[in-house]
């Protein structure tokens, strides 16, 4: 006798199609996209530095792009993880984190959340003049 096998919706072994979750309002998706999870990312490792920091730092705006814009004579062999752009009078300093090629560089969620606070902490540090040991004790343990 043949073996008779439930039809399923998986016909070509490509796996569940859509969420595995349903969200509680259908007008917003459960799962975050990645810009989404880095965004959340930098603002965990952002929030506490800047409360230690803020009556240093003055007025800081951090932000997050996709990808730098470098110019068509770029020569230099590796692409900026993030930018530092001191305020002059009213304007205020500004630290861009850039997901994509801090992205690039990490293979697993705890590297990618190490070189975001490698990379926050370095700024930090330039824009304090201070080492990066001084800005944050954690820095040298990280992997």
């Amino acid at each position: 006798m043949d073996d008779v096998r439930p039809r399923t919706r998986d016909r070509r072994g490509r796996g569940m199609r859509g969420p595995g979750v349903v969200p509680v309002d259908p007008r917003t998706p459960v799962l975050r996209t990645a810009r989404q999870r880095f965004d959340q990312l930098v603002l965990d490792v952002v929030t506490p530095l800047d409360e230690k920091w803020q009556r240093h730092l003055g007025l800081v705006e951090y932000a997050v792009e996709d990808t730098p814009m470098l110019p068509d004579d770029w020569g230099d062999e590796t692409v900026p993880l993030s930018s530092l752009v001191r305020g002059k009078g009213q304007e205020p300093t500004r630290l861009v984190i850039f997901r994509r090629p801090i992205e690039h560089r990490s293979t697993t969620r705890d590297e990618l959340e190490a070189l975001v606070h490698t990379v926050v902490v370095e700024q930090l540090a330039e824009l304090l003049n201070l080492t990066p040991g001084q800005v944050d004790e954690r820095y040298g343990d990280e992997p």
